[in-house]
C-alpha cells in the first residue's frame, strides 16, 4: 500500500502550534521499523496499547475504593478514559498534538497494582523497593507485553507514561515544573488530577463518604455545584492560562500548562480536601485491609515458592523478586483475590459475590 495516507497525516500537523510535538520529529523508537503507510507513529503507537493485554486488565483494577458494590463506579480504565478525553479537549484547543497526548493518557496507567495505590504502597512496602505504576508502565511497554519482546513505543509516548505522576502538593507552580517535558506530557498531568479528583469525588457521594453540603464553599462557588461543571471550569481555564504562556513564551520562560492563581488554588484546595476525607480514610476501609492482607498472602508465598510463578515472567527477570513484582502487579483484583482463596481459602470473604 502507497505510504501517501500517512504523508498526508504528517503533512496536516505543520499546522499545529511551533510548541507542538510533531511526529516527523519524533526521537523515534528504540528499535527502527518500517512506518505504517495509514497510520503516523503516534497514531500506531495508541493502536498498540489499546490492543495490549495490560490495557484490557485495567477493567478490573481499583480506582479508590476496593471491589465497591455497584456498576456505577469508577475502574482504573474508565478513568484512563477520561483522562483521554480531557487530554484531548485540551491538546485540540491548544493546537497541540492530540494524537501523541491520545497515546501517553491511554497508556498511563497501565502499570497499577491490583486495588489501586493501596497495591503500590504494599509491594513498596513488601519488597523494599520504590515500586511505582508509572515505572511499571513504562516496563510493560518496553520489556513485558507480547511476550517479553515489548511495545517498542516511540520515545515521545514513553516520555509521557514515565512522567505523568505528580507530587501532592502545587504541582502546576511553574518552579515544579520540568520544562522539558513536552507540552503535551504536562497536558496529560493536570488531565490525569481533573479526571481522578471530579470523579472519586461523585464514588465518594454514590459510597456515601461524602455529601455536597461537606465540599468547601470556596469549590461551589468557584468551581461549580455539578460534576460536568467543574470539569469545564478546569478545562477552560487551563486553555486560556496556557495560551497566554505560549503567545508570551521567551526563552526565559517557555510555555508551560498552567492554570490562573485562582483556579490552581481551588484545585489544590479540592485535591487537598480529597486526600483526607477520601483517599486516606478509605486506604483504612475493611476492604483495604484485606486487600493488604491478600497481596502479603501472595508476595509471601510466591517468594516461598518460586516454581509458582508463571515462566514468562522468569524469563525477563534476573531476580526471583523481579519476576514476582510483574506477575503481582500485573493482576487484576478479581485475580489476585481469587488466586488468594485458592492458598488460604476464606482471606477474601469479605468480597464474596463481588467477584466478576
Amino acid at each position: 500500500m502507497s505510504d501517501s495516507i500517512r504523508k498526508r497525516l504528517e503533512k496536516k500537523e505543520e499546522n499545529l502550534s511551533v510548541f507542538a510535538s510533531k511526529v516527523l520529529n519524533t526521537k523515534g523508537r528504540k528499535i527502527f521499523e518500517e512506518p505504517c503507510p495509514f497510520r503516523t507513529d503516534f497514531q500506531r503507537d495508541r493502536d498498540r496499547i489499546v490492543h495490549s493485554k495490560s490495557f484490557r486488565r485495567i477493567k478490573h483494577k481499583t480506582q479508590v475504593f476496593v471491589s465497591p458494590l455497584g456498576d456505577h463506579f469508577v475502574t482504573r480504565l474508565t478513568h484512563t478514559l477520561e483522562v483521554s478525553q480531557i487530554a484531548r479537549t485540551i491538546s485540540r484547543a491548544l493546537n497541540l498534538n492530540e494524537d501523541l497526548t491520545e497515546a501517553m493518557s491511554l497508556g498511563h496507567d497501565i502499570g497499577h497494582t491490583p486495588f489501586g495505590h493501596l497495591g503500590e504502597e504494599m509491594l513498596s512496602q513488601l519488597s523494599g523497593e520504590n515500586f511505582r505504576h508509572n515505572n511499571q508502565s513504562l516496563r510493560l511497554v518496553d520489556t513485558i507485553e507480547k511476550n517479553g519482546k515489548g511495545l517498542n513505543l516511540t520515545f515521545e509516548v514513553r516520555e509521557g507514561i514515565a512522567n505523568h505522576s505528580k507530587p501532592r502538593g502545587d504541582f502546576l507552580d511553574r518552579k515544579n515544573i520540568d520544562t522539558d517535558l513536552t507540552l503535551e506530557t504536562q497536558i496529560l498531568r493536570v488531565s490525569d488530577a481533573i479526571a481522578y479528583l471530579n470523579h472519586d469525588l461523585l464514588d465518594a457521594f454514590r459510597a456515601e463518604v461524602l455529601n455536597q453540603d461537606q465540599l468547601p464553599k470556596s469549590t461551589i462557588t468557584v468551581l461549580g455545584s455539578r460534576h460536568s461543571q467543574r470539569i469545564n471550569t478546569m478545562v477552560s481555564d487551563i486553555v486560556e492560562a496556557s495560551l497566554h504562556t505560549m503567545n508570551s513564551a521567551t526563552a526565559e520562560l517557555p510555555p508551560i500548562i498552567t492554570m490562573s492563581s485562582q483556579i490552581k488554588n481551588e484545585m489544590n484546595l479540592l485535591r487537598e480536601f480529597m486526600f483526607e476525607n477520601v483517599y486516606l480514610p478509605e486506604s483504612q476501609s475493611k476492604e483495604s485491609q484485606v486487600a493488604r492482607s491478600i497481596l502479603t498472602l501472595l508476595f509471601d508465598y510466591f517468594k516461598k515458592y518460586p516454581e509458582k510463578v508463571p515462566l514468562e515472567f522468569k524469563e525477563i527477570n534476573e531476580t526471583h523478586i523481579g519476576a514476582m513484582m510483574d506477575y503481582i502487579s500485573g493482576m487484576t483484583d478479581n485475580f489476585a483475590i481469587r488466586v488468594a482463596e485458592k492458598i488460604s481459602p476464606g482471606i477474601a470473604n469479605i468480597f464474596k459475590n463481588r467477584i466478576f
